[in-house]
């Protein structure tokens, strides 16, 4: 069987995410892991890889996909799409609405709010469904970007690890886009031609992880394996050269 050079890229992410999962230890025989859906291209980009490796390892894992719906925020996804798309996938699909008081902690921006009730909720649907794992999409590029923000305005060394033990062990967060640049999952979500739901939160401000989006681009166009380094920097710590804690 020949295979158009669309396709071989596509097996290619999907052996990429394959890779990190048995890198990290994410997911193991049995397991029922929980994905969590935005509506945006690495949420469906991880859904389809999680799915189609099964079809070549030995192993057999449980898939639920879990969307949640804020009802006062403007962001509705296309719930009959990913009903479908995840039938054919043999995944379960699960959609959750909830309501947030955005006003109720002036001290907080919008967004801070109404993403930790929806990541609250998140954690509390993984739990409802036995769930041992909670996938989540973010891919190296957010790891690095989250990398800067901390380091540059918190004043500490902290980013998404791959794998994070969660409540005392109740489930793990796994990362399996975590070995891939953003440009890959992009591309890969262009082939497959997936309805990609563009944000319409009146909130929305990502104005520093842009920033850090840039420095990273910067980064990488003096050194094209800027990336790489960056992110195996975090892993090859010589603390002998830095300052005592």
């Amino acid at each position: 069987m020949s295979y158009s050079k669309e396709s071989k890229y596509l097996l290619q992410i999907q052996k990429t995410v394959g890779r990190a999962v048995n890198r990290y230890d994410m997911i193991r025989a049995g397991d029922r892991v929980a994905v969590g859906v935005s509506g945006g291209k690495d949420s469906i980009v991880l859904l389809e890889s999680l799915a189609a490796r099964r079809r070549w390892i030995p192993i057999y894992y449980d898939i639920c996909a879990i969307h949640i719906n804020v009802k006062n925020i403007t962001r509705e996804l296309n719930r009959d799409f990913y009903a479908d798309f995840c039938d054919t996938l043999n995944i379960s699909f699960h959609y959750r609405s909830i309501e947030v008081d955005l006003a109720r902690d002036p001290k907080k921006t919008v967004c801070f709010v109404c993403a930790w009730h929806r990541r609250k909720e998140l954690f509390n649907c993984t739990k409802e469904l036995n769930c041992r794992r909670l996938a989540l999409g973010h891919h190296m590029d957010d790891a690095l970007e989250t990398l800067l923000l901390n380091m540059t305005f918190n004043g500490a060394i902290s980013a998404m690890p791959p794998k994070l033990s969660m409540f005392g062990g109740e489930f793990d967060i796994i990362r399996p886009l975590i070995l891939l640049h953003e440009k890959d999952v992009e591309r890969y979500a262009r082939i497959r031609g997936f309805p990609i739901e563009k944000s319409q939160c009146p909130y929305g401000d990502r104005t520093r992880r842009e920033d850090m989006k840039r420095i990273i681009g910067e980064l990488a166009r003096m050194n094209r394996k800027a990336r790489r380094n960056l992110f195996a920097a975090m892993s090859n710590i010589h603390r002998e050269y830095l300052p005592p804690e």
